[in-house]
């Protein structure tokens, strides 16, 4: 028998077989060849993305913030730091969803801000910025003025008269504000400037608005807003102020060195109309409770010896009627305020 010749046998099986015998033996190849080599693993792609956190920086953050911007979770002015704002951003978007907020940017995170929002563009990674439409201009009259020439005056932009005439003593204020934020200086008030101008202020009281000016010492900024009875002890006067507005003013007397009237910043929790002190034993009408067993109150004693004497630490008004009109306007909560000028 002779010997077997494989070259001979492929010439006998022809050139057609000869091409189905290679591609079968390539196939064979590919299905042993090992798993995954061409690609990176699934480990290997979760490793690529690094989270970022509190204290890091780059231009990854930069890019974080734009977008976070886009959101309305973090101001217009990036600056490359992953800071306190940028992680409370991060955590709001988080806990919107329903996931811990840790203000941690994870791959999870990262892939959600980035699907609803838009690629930044140049000028906004910048800080590069064109001016918005005016929202309000030199010209311009009413309330809306007044509410910027009121917040401009907080930030010490603006020293005039608040009048909701839009001057040129608005615009030059406007301007300066402008200059300082590295907003498009127009002197007119677009929407980056008046979101600008909102973050740094809060809402004008009406004596502001209107350029009231309380009687009297100055009054202690915790009581320029909302409702409170303000208890000035330099003046020994309480003045009931509403939205920064004096509407009432009274004498007072507080306790003694013993006994003090506690200072601070409290509140009313409980009104007592016919109040008898369950430990003195002394009439306490119109009581109006700020701090354990400390009240605001009509006093007989302080009417009829007036700085003679002293409370127990209470505020005592002489004046019965002006006491009377103040517990039937004070509200459970509103602010009382007992400070030196």
């Amino acid at each position: 028998m002779s010997r077997h010749d494989p070259h001979r046998t492929v010439h006998r099986l022809g050139a057609p077989l000869v091409a189905l015998v290679l591609a079968l033996a390539c196939t064979s190849l590919l299905v042993v060849a090992p798993a995954g080599a061409g690609a990176p693993s699934t480990s290997a792609r979760a490793e690529a993305f690094t989270p970022m956190r509190l204290g890091d920086s780059g231009w990854r953050v930069r890019v974080l913030q734009s977008r976070l911007h886009q959101l309305d979770l973090h101001s217009e002015v990036v600056t490359s730091r992953f800071d306190v704002e940028t992680r409370d951003g991060v955590a709001t978007f988080q806990r919107r969803r329903g996931w811990t907020a840790d203000g941690v940017v994870d791959e999870r995170t990262w892939t959600r801000i980035v699907a609803r929002t838009t690629e930044p563009t140049s000028d906004a990674l910048h800080n590069v910025y064109t001016p918005g439409r005016a929202l309000l201009e030199r010209g311009d009259r009413g309330m809306w003025v007044r509410q910027v020439q009121a917040r401009l005056k907080q930030v010490r932009w603006y020293d005039g008269d608040v009048t909701g005439r839009y001057a040129r003593s608005t615009v030059r204020a406007v301007e300066g504000f402008q200059a300082k934020r590295r907003i498009p200086v127009t002197g007119e008030v677009d929407r980056r400037t008046l979101t600008r101008l909102k973050d740094m202020t809060r809402e004008p009281t009406r004596a502001e608005l209107f350029n009231i000016v309380p009687a009297g010492p100055a009054l202690d900024p915790r009581c320029t807003t909302g409702r409170a009875m303000c208890v000035d002890k330099t003046s020994r006067s309480l003045r009931w102020v509403v939205d920064g507005v004096v509407l009432k003013t009274v004498e007072v007397r507080f306790g003694s060195d013993e006994l003090p009237t506690r200072e601070g910043a409290f509140s009313v929790f409980r009104k007592s109309r016919d109040h008898v002190s369950s430990l003195y034993g002394t009439s306490m009408p119109f009581a109006m409770f700020f701090s354990g067993g400390q009240a605001v109150h009509y006093s007989p004693d302080f009417a009829a010896n007036g700085y003679a004497g002293a409370s127990h630490g209470c505020v005592n008004v002489r004046d019965r009627a002006a006491v009377a009109w103040l517990f039937d306007r004070v509200r459970i909560g509103d602010a009382v305020i007992v400070y030196r000028s």
